[in-house]
């Protein structure tokens, strides 16, 4: 190798170390001055199935948008801790319970159903006084999400994800002629038949340089909330990197799953659900059992490591969803840290459930795999059934 060829190839490493750093001060920024998940983008009815709660059980989840805990709530568990360090994500959460524990189901759908209100204002200062002090002050700010109005006109084209979904849909659906039309006809099918073709259609209008060139972006990465670390994962692990990947996935949850009740893509296309394709809390015959349950859902906004030294218990399941890629990535010390105090506040049989942006178990310590039974019977099943269909894998442990 020449000195300039040398100098070159370190001048590229620079670029690229740059770019990382970037990519990784941006997606920092985000994810700590935005609410990033508007809709849970994990399917409840598989972790159900998984999970198996019941009366005496005592969940510790990752909160998310808050659809899923509610979801858990049906099956009556004794309690449901929702940890995030992002306080946004309870405050969407309490908002959510606030308007259930109000009563008014007519609210309840606009707001969550459909994504806005006419009388927004009227409705949340209702409400606001079921709101804790730091939810009070961050929807005092933000209320004017559900305004039916402006450019965006729902609620699931705010925040980080629903900004995302929001310029992935006005780049594609523009530039190519009936390309909403086709997805609509695709999501509303009656038969798998009819799905297959409408999707047919679509992905050779959806698919080509621009859609391409925006699946690399990292900053719509980092909006739907994709850290450099999972990117990693599917670049490494996946035939054909981050573009089949996505390309991939698409193909089979459009084609392969129904549409019929496949809220999670519905209300990123139309911006809504319906009564029929909605989230279990947005059905009105759940209305009185989430309500008599509500005060069994307790949000925390702290780490999962804190929450456990702070509340020291026997919990009987755990939903860690993929935030474990993340710590494997940039911090394997408060990873095992994690570990070890998940394994010290359980007990032999409890249950926990994780996704990943990649194909196998890597990002689990060796020395805690050794502690835990996996059923890849299980989620080798149900992974593939999974509405939202963009994870890697499922992965389904109890501790030993």
């Amino acid at each position: 190798m020449t000195v300039k060829t040398a100098r070159r190839t370190e001048q590229a490493g620079g670029v690229q170390k740059f770019l990382k750093a970037t990519h990784d001060l941006v997606f920092r920024h985000v994810h700590g001055s935005s609410l990033i998940y508007n809709a849970c983008w994990e399917d409840p009815r598989i972790d159900r199935e998984l999970m198996a709660l019941r009366s005496d059980s005592k969940v510790v989840m990752i909160t998310s948008a808050g659809c899923n805990a509610l979801d858990y709530l049906l099956d009556g568990p004794a309690e449901i801790h929702a940890i995030d360090v992002n306080y946004r994500q309870n405050s969407l959460l309490e908002l959510k319970k606030a308007l259930i524990a109000d009563g008014d189901f007519g609210d309840l759908f606009q707001f969550f159903g459909i994504g806005s209100h006419e009388n927004y204002k009227a409705v949340y200062h209702r409400v606001r006084k079921r709101l804790s002090e730091v939810a009070r002050g961050y929807w005092d700010k933000k209320i004017s999400y559900f305004e039916p109005g402006g450019l965006k006109k729902s609620f699931y084209y705010r925040g980080a994800a629903g900004t995302a979904a929001w310029l992935l849909g006005g780049a594609l659906f523009s530039v190519k002629a009936n390309a909403r039309n086709i997805a609509l006809c695709m999501i509303d099918a009656q038969t798998m038949e009819e799905q297959r073709e409408a999707y047919q259609l679509l992905e050779t209008k959806i698919w080509g340089r621009l859609s391409s060139w925006l699946v690399r972006q990292s900053v719509v990465m980092t909006l739907l909330g994709v850290p450099r670390p999972q990117i990693r994962l599917i670049k490494e692990s996946y035939p054909g990197g981050l573009t089949a990947f996505v390309k991939d996935k698409l193909r089979h949850v459009m084609a392969e799953i129904p549409a019929v009740d496949n809220y999670f893509w519905r209300v990123y296309v139309t911006g809504s659900y319906t009564m029929a394709c909605c989230p279990n809390y947005l059905r009105k015959e759940h209305q009185a059992t989430l309500a008599s349950r509500l005060d069994r859902v307790k949000p925390h906004t702290t780490t999962v490591s804190n929450f456990l030294k702070e509340n020291p218990g026997a919990y009987t399941h755990y939903v860690l969803l993929d935030h474990q890629d993340w710590l494997a990535w940039h911090d394997p010390e408060a990873l095992l840290e994690e570990w070890e105090l998940i394994l010290a506040n359980s007990k032999s049989g409890t249950k926990i459930l994780m996704r990943s942006a990649g194909v196998d178990l890597s990002f689990v310590p060796e020395e805690v795999r050794s502690r835990l039974r996996f059923f890849p019977e299980l989620t080798d099943k149900h992974h593939p059934l999974d509405r939202v269909g963009t994870y890697g894998s499922t992965h389904f442990a109890e501790v030993l």
